[in-house]
């Protein structure tokens, strides 16, 4: 077992780079199906479950430094190209198909508590109604759901349990339809949302060995900027250090995209491979050891979203929405302001802005559905 921080981060750097070699050199098939980086996170989660490592001690305190530090690094790098112009856009699209995952998400908590309240607790609603604060907004939603309500703290398990382990299955999913898109999207009659939008600007030189180094050290270094200057704003609710973090990183790659310094090569090679990176840390935080304790409530979290993303589907079709914006729509409500950019960044680079608003949006809107829900669930428990 791995226990120490300098095995778990070479081992980190061996499956983040392993897949993305193989499909280069050798053009496997399977890599059509799914690409590195799906394999890259599946790998990644089974050497998790099979217990390799333990989120604990130096493990956990490398994990959540790599985090802290490298997502923000990775949402400056991406911003360095991405066209505001045509992404303002989108904005009455966006907002759509946003909304509307919101209502499949809550018609999908009510649906759920209707199928298996012969099976729940009394008091089984408190805990999905927490957990839809969390699956609109973020954990801080999730708390104070839990608060407003009045959820005994012994509960709280249920939904942080259901929440982490339906979380993990969900981004591995959604990490893997990115390749259907095309025929999605001819399904639904809906154009790509990231269709006319400046993705990357060629490089126009060879990617050398220093361009890398210095865009790393930059990125790094904006990173670091932007936590220090974080920690000395308001952090008023939702808007904590770490959601500082990432507006600030988003802000300062966006500066930089406006410099002479966006025409130097390097950026676009260094964001995919730190992108290959963050995704193998934060697949290495998976943990399944209470599995368990709760087989009910997870049960109920994929059965909620199993039929979000069968509504949300449906609705593409009646709406022709694309299925990078459905997946990055649903994994805003899901995974909060962290993962979401790493999802728009797999599916197309100038969705990443995309990704972080909405986000940002479901943590200002998580609360107030969240506490819809909860009224909804506790009159259906007791009527």
């Amino acid at each position: 077992m791995i226990r120490s921080m300098w095995p778990y981060l070479a081992l980190m750097l061996l499956c983040a780079g392993i897949f993305p070699a193989l499909e280069r050199r050798l053009r496997w098939r399977l890599f059509n199906w799914l690409p590195p980086i799906v394999w890259t996170y599946l790998c990644v989660t089974a050497l998790a479950a099979a217990g390799l490592w333990r989120v604990e001690g130096e493990i956990a305190v490398a994990q959540s430094m790599l985090v802290r530090h490298l997502v923000p690094a990775l949402v400056f790098l991406l911003m360095i190209h991405c066209d505001l112009r045509a992404i303002a856009a989108l904005g009455p699209r966006v907002l759509a198909v946003f909304f509307v995952t919101t209502l499949t998400i809550v018609i999908a908590f009510i649906a759920t508590f209707l199928l298996y309240r012969p099976w729940l607790p009394a008091d089984a609603w408190q805990p999905l109604a927490a957990l839809s604060g969390s699956w609109v907004g973020g954990t801080a939603n999730l708390i104070a759901v839990k608060q407003a309500i009045g959820m005994p703290d012994s509960l709280l398990a249920m939904s942080m349990l259901a929440d982490a382990l339906c979380y993990s299955m969900w981004f591995a999913l959604l990490f893997s339809i990115g390749r259907l898109a095309p025929a999605f999207n001819r399904w639904t009659g809906a154009r790509a949302s990231s269709e006319g939008l400046v993705v990357t600007q060629p490089e126009s030189r060879a990617v050398t060995p220093d361009a890398v180094l210095l865009w790393l050290g930059l990125a790094l270094a904006s990173a670091f900027a932007c936590g220090e200057l974080a920690a000395h704003l308001p952090a008023a609710g939702l808007f904590g250090v770490n959601t500082w973090t990432i507006l600030l990183a988003t802000a300062a790659g966006l500066i930089v995209a406006h410099t002479p310094l966006a025409r130097m090569a390097g950026a676009s090679a260094t964001a995919n491979a730190l992108l290959v990176a963050v995704v193998a840390v934060l697949a290495s935080q998976s943990n399944f050891d209470g599995i368990a304790q709760a087989p009910l409530y997870l049960l109920c979290g994929l059965t909620i979203l199993t039929l979000h993303g069968s509504l949300l589907v449906l609705a593409a079709r009646l709406f022709h929405f694309d299925l990078h914006l459905c997946g990055i729509a649903s994994l805003a409500h899901v995974g909060g302001v962290a993962a979401t950019p790493i999802l728009a960044a797999s599916y197309a680079r100038a969705l990443v802005p995309v990704g972080i608003l909405l986000a940002l949006l479901g943590y200002i809107l998580g609360t107030g559905v969240g506490l819809g829900v909860a009224a909804l669930l506790s009159r259906l428990a007791t009527g």
